[in-house]
């Protein structure tokens, strides 16, 4: 007998497509039939074939399958594939009311809101990318998904590091509805998607991402929203580059280990293994909350580096094995984890099946998310949550959001955020689902929500008696600019430590992550202001160039970018990131020392029973109640503090390191004295402080308008298509105006909007009126300083600034040399930094002109390895006063 897995290697494709549902009528019901998506697969499959991409025996379609038959397919197919598995997905795709996964929904689909899966025959996508990566012997593995909420996949995907071998193709843009359209012919996603599939010219995957955008805008399709209909893609660095199409994609061949170039020999067969055992009862509890998997398999990179090497050479390779390396790039993914986890079942020990674990949803401070999230993967697997059976009581998702929106959702929003009414406000989208637990990072966050709460609040809060955990917010000096004598590391204000470190250093800065985003910061700047009258030295204490990090471990990790800035730099943050380190990925720091300020209060998370009004069911409510209690007991008892010592907390009650054997330089075993925490009255009037100075942002937008622009300048990924997206993040009290770089004559530029508060339709109007492509070469060394005399004029009343830099990249000698130089020289002394979108590939690289200037000014660099249009609105959203 053969092992099952022996035989050559296989590509594989399956096609689903769900146009019949069997469950239309309320209250449980989807929406209703979708007959264009039956003419999908048919359409998809002869593409498939006619482009020699598969051959027709190894393509399957299911039309309209249920969860039970699409899981049996799945997995036999998964079985099968060695090479290449394609699988694709059409039909209803949902959101449900807790939070904003995206679920795709097969033919016996029904919708139980308040049960523990709110929908039955249903996959989280979550749970399709925990599954596949952990489970899937696929060389390649690629997804597209054409539903509506398509794009709400994207989060999901960015939450694992092994994203690099799967690309994402969604059919519409996040939190957007699609319609189906024609009876008669295939969905406009999935047509458009075919033909260009058959182009004789072939293409390559971001062409053909830009292609399918382009094709959307001339067609002038719109969501259901009324607004464009905008295909996504999500690929790491260096998948755009590959082609697609009747001659093949231009790569080398890898050997069979996939070290390097190989020729045109053909792949010997693998090896026989030997037969699949049967999963694990711990698979059961990671298919059941899909995040946790996600970060158990890799920590969601906050920060992104890019590496990126060109192709060798080699001859061409054969056009089956090319297509085995390059289609990941463009197809399919889709339902894995149906099949795998459906007909299997969820076992606990020996045969026994479980039902699915009740899942809580807890919420915490994102410098406290890694700490929580190993807690409660440490906690899933122990005792106190296994039946004597050997199944799960619970399964846990953990996440985090900005601590200032969680309190103003809890205080104001609760009735938006159990049941959002439209999109101006959206906790769910916004925050996350309704947590059953909430752990901020200080207790006195609880204090401010109970204290002005809305009164017809629909979530109670409960807070524990005491913290589960204790860290000092300490200033981490680099060692070779630590005080002595060491008595002088404790007792004293902070302010007071500055400017000893200054007297010792005079270029030494100081700096402090988001105090609206992280509690961390906000008691960092309780301790920097004092008193209201001493807001503007303590903000002049800590400014630097472009916004501060998000996260104290963002901000550990983005000092290291200039080693002379990381020497010279304290940092404001939590001690235990000091013990437990932080995630940055091949980074080394420079050693820093803790001082402890007298004034600065400390992190104590505390463990917050949140309850919702008819939100569990009298029967669900006492399970959550027991499930929640349980994990509380848990964290505070053993179980927890042995996870908190290891990440290097303190004992909340005595202050000392609840690692007793803990040995390491930079912190001190038993500081004192250490603040008591922080009161509410003091958290909220420094955040009130921290929002009030400096006022609206100051915006000056250079688009490079020269004749090299031409092939990016059309649609909403091109030049004046970004510069109009950003215009949401600015408000009526935000000032900004917009130059076109050509030297045509008169200058380096000529203005498209004056400098100035503007209605936003009046902007938009502005720049699609004079916005056009000049028959002349940008000269962005006079552009750059001109800007930079713009922003000086203005004067430094402490109002954030900024200037956005949108070009191609293609500088030649305008930008080299003398020139760059005087560039580089304005940018570091104007400290206004520069965000540049490189509408390209490789702009960003390490050494080219634009990343040095963003560099040395504080700014970004955005190039076709970003999300460029969602990173350029981030950007100016930290800048801006608007409500996009």
């Amino acid at each position: 007998m053969q092992p099952e897995d022996a035989g050559e290697p296989m590509d594989r494709a399956l096609l689903i497509g769900v146009s019949d549902y069997r469950f239309t009528k309320r209250p449980h019901g989807v929406p209703g039939k979708l007959p264009a998506v039956e003419h999908n697969v048919p359409v998809l499959h002869e593409a498939l074939v006619r482009a020699g991409v598969f051959a027709d025996e190894e393509i399957v379609s299911l039309q309209s399958p249920d969860f039970a038959e699409a899981a049996r397919e799945l997995q036999r197919v998964a079985r099968e594939a060695r090479g290449l598995l394609l699988v694709y997905f059409a039909g209803h795709g949902a959101i449900p009311s807790g939070g904003d996964e995206l679920y795709l929904q097969l033919r016996d689909a029904q919708v139980f809101a308040g049960e523990h899966t709110v929908f039955n025959g249903a996959v989280s996508f979550s749970d399709l990318m925990g599954t596949v990566l952990v489970t899937s012997r696929a060389d390649r593995v690629v997804v597209v998904l054409d539903c509506c909420f398509a794009g709400n996949a994207a989060r999901v995907w960015e939450h694992f590091e092994d994203k690099r071998r799967v690309v994402l193709l969604m059919s519409v843009q996040a939190n957007h509805r699609i319609d189906a359209g024609d009876p008669g012919t295939p969905t406009p996603y999935t047509k458009n998607l075919a033909e260009l599939l058959g182009e004789e010219d072939g293409t390559t995957v971001s062409r053909l991402a830009a292609r399918l955008r382009e094709r959307m805008a001339e067609q002038k399709r719109r969501t259901l929203r009324n607004e464009p209909w905008e295909p996504q893609l999500r690929a790491d660095a260096g998948a755009d580059a590959v082609r697609l199409g009747k001659e093949g994609p231009q790569v080398p061949l890898l050997s069979p280990d996939g070290t390097g170039p190989s020729g045109t020999a053909p792949r010997p067969p693998r090896p026989p293994r030997p037969p699949r055992r049967r999963l694990p009862a711990w698979t059961a509890a990671l298919w059941r909350r899909p995040r946790a998997l996600a970060a158990a398999w890799s920590r969601a990179r906050r920060r992104r580096r890019h590496s990126r090497s060109g192709a060798g050479g080699g001859t061409r390779p054969s056009r089956r094995i090319l297509f085995r390396l390059a289609l990941p790039v463009l197809l399919a993914l889709g339902m894995l984890g149906v099949g795998l986890y459906g007909p299997l079942g969820l076992a606990g020990g020996d045969d026994t099946h479980c039902d699915p674990p009740l899942e809580l949803r807890v919420l915490t401070d994102p410098d406290l998310e890694e700490a929580f999230r190993t807690a409660a993967d440490a906690y899933l697997t122990s005792d106190a949550n296994t039946t004597d059976a050997g199944c799960r009581h619970t399964g846990i998702t953990v996440h985090s959001a900005g601590s200032s929106d969680v309190v103003d959702a809890l205080r104001r929003h609760t009735d938006d955020w159990k049941e959002p009414e439209g999109d101006e406000v959206n906790p769910q989208r916004d925050i996350g689902p309704q947590p059953d637990v909430w752990i901020p990072g200080s207790r006195a966050e609880v204090d401010r929500v109970l204290e002005e709460q809305d009164t017809d609040a629909v979530a109670e809060l409960e807070p524990a008696e005491s913290p589960l955990a204790y860290s000092p917010v300490v200033l981490a000096v680099p060692d070779h600019l630590a005080p002595e004598p060491l008595n002088e590391v404790t007792g004293r204000p902070l302010t007071t430590m500055i400017d000893a470190l200054t007297v010792r250093a005079e270029d030494a800065a100081v700096r402090r992550p988001d105090p609206e985003f992280t509690d961390s910061g906000l008691l960092a700047t309780v301790g920097l202001y004092g008193d209201a009258s001493a807001v503007a030295r303590g903000e002049a204490m800590v400014a630097q160039p472009g916004p501060p990090s998000p996260t104290a471990g963002d901000l550990l990790c983005a000092l290291p970018d200039d080693d002379a800035v990381d020497d010279r730099t304290a940092a404001l943050v939590p001690e235990f990131l000091l013990i437990s380190g932080v995630d940055c990925e091949d980074i080394t720091r420079a050693p820093r020392t803790a001082l402890y300020p007298a004034d600065v209060p400390g992190m104590d998370p505390v463990f917050v029973r949140v309850r919702w009004d008819d939100g569990d069911g009298d029967v669900d409510a006492v399970a959550r109640d027991a499930s929640v209690a349980s994990f509380h007991d848990w964290l505070a008892g053993d179980g927890g503090r042995e996870v908190f010592a290891r990440f290097g907390f303190r004992d909340p009650g005595t202050r000392e390191p609840l690692d007793e054997d803990q040995d390491v330089d930079a912190v001190k075993y038993a500081p004192s004295p250490l603040d008591e925490s922080a009161g509410r009255n003091e958290m909220e009037q420094a955040l009130s402080a921290y929002q009030a100075y400096g006022g609206p942002g100051r915006v000056l937008f250079l688009l490079d308008s020269s004749g090299s622009m031409a092939g990016v300048w059309q649609g909403p990924s091109g030049g004046p298509g970004l510069l109009r997206q950003t215009l949401g993040g600015l408000g009526a009290d935000d000032e900004y105006g917009a130059w076109s770089v050509a030297d045509t004559g008169d200058g380096p530029y000529e203005t498209l909007l004056g400098f100035g508060r503007h209605a936003r339709e009046d902007a938009e109007r502005a720049v699609d009126e004079r916005a056009r492509v000049r028959d002349a070469s940008a000269d962005p060394h006079a552009a750059l300083l001109a800007a930079f005399d713009e922003m000086e004029d203005r004067g430094d009343d402490g109002r954030p600034q900024l200037i956005v830099h949108l070009t191609d990249g293609r500088h030649g000698d305008r930008l080299s040399g003398g020139r760059l130089r005087e560039v580089l020289d304005r940018a570091e002394a104007s400290r206004v930094p520069v965000t540049v979108a490189v509408l390209g590939s490789g702009g960003c690289d390490e050494g080219r002109q634009d990343r040095r200037i963003a560099d040395v000014s504080g700014g970004r660099c955005l190039d076709a390895g970003d999300d460029v249009g969602a990173a350029l609105h981030d950007e100016i959203a930290r800048i801006g006063t608007g409500d996009d």
